[in-house]
């Protein structure tokens, strides 16, 4: 607390310095360096925020799943302390995070070992030396002739295989990860493609850039003085925040992955290259949020593909918005008919919730915690993918009748 009191001190006095200029600004700066030569920084810096050096997997980090799906920590059994070290914010953010980068690569081994999916690249063209992404599909995917499951969740953190971080961690993997409907899934005879939306890019570190430009000769000395004040306060911003902030993060830059540059261009590419190339007579989505517009993004851009293979669509608190996506009157018919929204609400699971949007029926998650409405609805879920699937197979059914002996018979009776 000394160290971010003397902080908050520091700031003022040098914003101070930097409102005045000339010699008055000198004055300042030579009050400002004497003071920080009566002061011990690097017991300053102690006292601030440690270093961002955290655990690479759960067992370093003291934590584990029990056998109900919780985490827990080793010895103690206690649930996921956020405020780790009191009064340090941003370092237990960091710490979550990092814990956060391990979950996603737990249930990345959960989707393999437990649900026996496989890894397939995106671009599925991908050069070596490119970024790339990639989806989970189980062995079935694209050969199953009947059903096949595709599941997005929604923006954020979050990646293949999860519904909500928050969940994981807080509360089990059931409610936190997409592994249950995987499962329901491949028991009652479902492919499953898994997508992963929020894997648009890569981050590599900037490369340092000579951003102050060399003398020239020929500038009035004038600006040559302006830019030698400059060059001061660049110098003094620099040292206050080496000490203000004496961890520094990498600067990074986003390098975009081709063709999956966003969620709604990743849903497109899937289903280009994956879920329209599959054998399912009847392809069913659940789509959590986010998902949701990109499922209704997807069917503005292939929309007689979509309704030709699509059987029924589960949607999970979408924010889309057909009205602001520009949804044709033909798109709105068919969700109508085809898609069900499980809302947040304090109403019983399935109740009716009214809608100002004329796009689909919304029936109440049983839950007003946007991030549960998946794992809320989970049955409910299944049972409307199942009436579904009945109720188009029967329509497809041949209504031809079969002739048989007695039929002819009665038939010349008749006449």
């Amino acid at each position: 607390m000394l160290g971010n009191h003397l902080h908050s001190i520091l700031f003022i006095v040098w914003i101070n310095m930097a409102q005045l200029g000339g010699k008055e600004e000198q004055e300042k700066t030579t009050a400002l360096k004497d003071l920080l030569s009566r002061i011990d920084l690097d017991e300053l810096m102690k006292k601030d925020e440690p270093p961002f050096n955290f655990p690479n997997n759960l067992e370093e980090f003291e934590y584990a799943f029990n056998e109900k799906g919780q985490l827990r920590h080793i010895k103690t059994g206690d649930p996921f302390v956020f405020n780790y070290r009191e009064d340090l914010h941003r370092w237990n953010q960091k710490r979550y995070e990092a814990l956060g980068e391990i979950i996603t690569k737990h249930v990345y081994e959960l989707l393999e070992k437990e649900c026996n999916m496989k890894k397939e690249i995106l671009p599925v063209d991908a050069t070596d030396d490119e970024p790339k992404s990639f989806i989970y599909v189980t062995e079935d995917a694209l050969s199953n002739p009947d059903k096949l499951l595709v599941l997005i969740h929604g923006s954020g953190v979050v990646r293949a295989g999860q519904w909500a971080r928050r969940l994981i961690i807080n509360e089990d993997l059931d409610s936190g990860t997409q592994i249950p409907f995987i499962k329901r899934a491949v028991e009652e005879g479902y492919g499953v493609i898994v997508l992963n939306p929020n894997e648009n890019y890569i981050e590599v570190e900037k490369t340092k850039k000579q951003t102050e430009p060399s003398p020239d000769s020929s500038d009035e000395p004038a600006e040559k003085r302006e830019r030698k004040d400059e060059k001061e306060t660049k110098k003094r911003r620099d040292f206050y925040e080496k000490y203000r902030n004496p961890q520094q993060e990498t600067e990074t830059e986003q390098i975009p992955i081709r063709e999956n540059s966003s969620p709604e261009e990743h849903a497109v590419y899937v289903w280009d290259n994956f879920i329209s190339k599959s054998s399912a007579k009847n392809i069913f989505f659940v789509a959590h949020s986010y998902g949701g517009l990109s499922f209704v993004e997807l069917m503005i851009q292939r929309e007689a593909e979509v309704k030709s293979k699509v059987c029924a669509v589960a949607l999970t608190d979408s924010v889309h918005n057909v009205w602001h996506q520009e949804a044709g009157k033909s798109i709105l018919e068919w969700m109508q008919e085809h898609c069900c929204n499980w809302v947040s609400s304090a109403e019983p699971l399935d109740t009716a919730v009214e809608t100002m949007l004329p796009d689909c029926t919304r029936v109440s998650a049983g839950t007003e915690r946007h991030e549960l409405t998946s794992w809320k609805s989970f049955h409910s879920i299944f049972k409307y993918f199942t009436d579904a699937f009945e109720a188009q197979n029967c329509e497809a059914k041949p209504t031809t009748t079969v002739t048989t002996r007695s039929a002819n018979r009665i038939k010349h009776e008749e006449l």
